[in-house]
């Protein structure tokens, strides 16, 4: 199944805008035979209402980002230096690298940043996550492969408590934990965005979530598509910082097919 969604990209109004934007990373296709090529882009965006959408606003930071991918065997590889600029302007566009993977098995390919915007002034803490499977057969990849809970440390991080893969599509809930320090947390919101669709104002319950006692939130998706699962956490700068607040995010995007991938129905 080949999928290729590209958001058009939206220019910075002014440099404060873009403070408490998200990253993520996406790819072209969920599932790819052995030794072919996949396609990992890294944007910036979700700026509009509430940071709750999934539009591209600006480029990020790939200087002061670190990108790898986590093969099945838990041996991470850096892509930082795979990355190429698919945009004509500075902070336009965004970064796209080109993954031959050779070994069957799910892929994990994560994103952070941490950096402090002094203008603001506040501290930025991203994190990203994005999934992907090589399997030699396409129309019946292997259900429920390990690696898709690795946690990676990121001080706010999703941890997906399903495989996001396979078994997949319309109604097969979408299950994440979330991880402030590497501990649960409760009560906050998890969105759960298709690309394309605009949340309700303050808290939608069509697609977010409150996470329980252990952090967790499940989302059963009603249509195929690309989702961006977002959370965000603000917390008071330390005493004697620079800076006045820490904005944390974390994202997840997924793939969810039209037919399942490992029955294909």
């Amino acid at each position: 199944m080949q999928i290729l969604i590209r958001t058009l990209a939206l220019g910075l109004c002014a440099a404060g805008a873009a403070r408490a934007h998200d990253t993520w990373l996406q790819t072209n296709t969920p599932a790819v035979h052995p030794g072919d090529a996949i396609e990992i882009d890294l944007y910036l965006g979700n700026h509009g209402n509430n940071h709750r959408d999934f539009k591209v606003a600006g480029k990020a930071d790939l200087a002061h980002s670190t990108v790898f991918v986590v093969e099945p065997d838990g041996k991470r590889l850096d892509l930082q230096g795979s990355f190429v600029d698919r945009g004509y302007m500075p902070k336009e566009g965004f970064w796209s690298a080109r993954f031959e993977p050779t070994a069957p098995g799910l892929y994990l390919a994560a994103q952070a940043s941490d950096q402090i915007v002094h203008y603001a002034p506040e501290r930025v803490v991203r994190s990203a996550k994005t999934f992907f499977e090589v399997s030699t057969s396409l129309d019946r990849v292997p259900p429920n492969l390990p690696g898709f809970d690795r946690v990676i440390g990121d001080p706010l991080e999703l941890v997906a408590l399903s495989n996001p893969i396979a078994p997949a599509g319309p109604g097969v809930p979408l299950r994440v934990r979330l991880l402030f320090h590497g501990q649960p947390l409760a009560g906050e919101t998890v969105s759960f965005i298709p690309a394309g669709e605009t949340l309700e104002p303050g808290f939608d319950p069509r697609y977010e979530r409150r996470t329980d006692a252990a952090g967790a939130a499940s989302f059963s998706p009603t249509e195929p598509g690309y989702y961006l699962i977002v959370a965000h956490r603000e917390v008071a700068a330390p005493a004697g910082a620079s800076y006045q607040s820490i904005k944390y995010s974390a994202t997840m995007t997924v793939i969810v097919p039209a037919l399942c991938p490992c029955c294909g129905d």
